[in-house]
């Protein structure tokens, strides 16, 4: 790791600030970015040179100075909206055009599992060859982000396809009490714990792995029914929503390559115990 290595994070907030702090202690200058004027302490606390930037039908803030770095981790998920797919591409568009007048040459993009199909059965990275056939709008989004970054020559781009967060503020048995009933809980869950996401965005980093697309789920995968009823079990729960009946519409997401590749290992391999652990 060279320490004069420059990264800038665009998206400092549940995944993005605790990466953000992980790679000031390992000897990076970082800058970061919020939309909240409230997180500015938290990144100055941090070590993190902090920055507002809001990217929507323009972007607002000094976005030259922010993208004086040459690594980006492009952290802005797709927002809720009934045009996710206009607008998040839209949004990576006036990215892309800022890129074009800053020193960076690497891109890391935290993008998601959601752009698979439901295929019932085992993806690879491969696997998501059209963006039409992702089981969410968002995913139809983010496959057309990961297009668009990965064909600009100025900078070169890795995508990582997180599955479902979990971790802080982010526990099952914090879920189960706003359910009324278990949707599909024979499907396999595809799950990442936060401190795997930093880990594998520094090892990413660190290691130069630059031009390719890695799933980052944990190797297990248990059924939802059994996630909640470790989480039930583990908080002290005396029962659990209803189950209702499952169809065939599910995914196991392989992330093989990013095993062998970056030669990672899981800090959390099993979900159930991330649900057991609480955090």
């Amino acid at each position: 790791m060279s320490e004069k290595q420059r990264i800038s994070i665009l998206g400092c907030g549940w995944l993005g600030l605790p990466l953000a702090r992980f790679l000031v202690g390992e000897g990076y200058a970082v800058k970061g970015s919020t939309t909240s004027e409230a997180k500015i302490a938290k990144m100055k606390e941090a070590g993190v040179e902090p920055f507002r930037i809001a990217i929507g039908e323009s972007i607002e803030g000094d976005i030259a100075s922010f993208l004086q770095s040459d690594i980006l981790v492009v952290n802005i998920p797709p927002q809720r909206r009934p045009d996710v797919v206009e607008y998040h591409v839209g949004q990576i568009s006036l990215l892309i055009d800022a890129l074009a007048d800053s020193p960076v040459k690497h891109v890391i993009f935290v993008s998601s599992t959601s752009v698979y199909p439901a295929t019932g059965g085992e993806v690879v990275e491969a696997d998501a060859t059209d963006p039409d056939e992702a089981d969410s709008p968002a995913g139809r989004a983010l496959m057309y982000v990961e297009e668009m970054l990965r064909s600009e020559s100025a900078f070169n781009t890795t995508v990582v396809r997180f599955g479902g967060l979990i971790g802080p503020g982010r526990n099952p048995a914090e879920f189960i009490q706003r359910m009324t009933e278990i949707t599909s809980p024979a499907h396999p869950v595809n799950l990442i714990h936060l401190d795997d996401c930093v880990h594998v965005i520094a090892e990413i980093i660190r290691q130069g792995s630059w031009g390719e697309v890695f799933n980052a789920c944990a190797p297990q995968h248990p059924t939802r029914g059994e996630l909640y009823k470790a989480a039930a079990e583990s908080h002290g729960f005396a029962s659990l929503p209803e189950e209702a009946s499952s169809n065939s519409h599910f995914k196991i997401v392989n992330s093989d390559w990013l095993v062998k590749k970056l030669d990672y290992k899981f800090l959390h391999p099993d979900p159930l115990g991330m649900a057991r652990g609480g955090n």
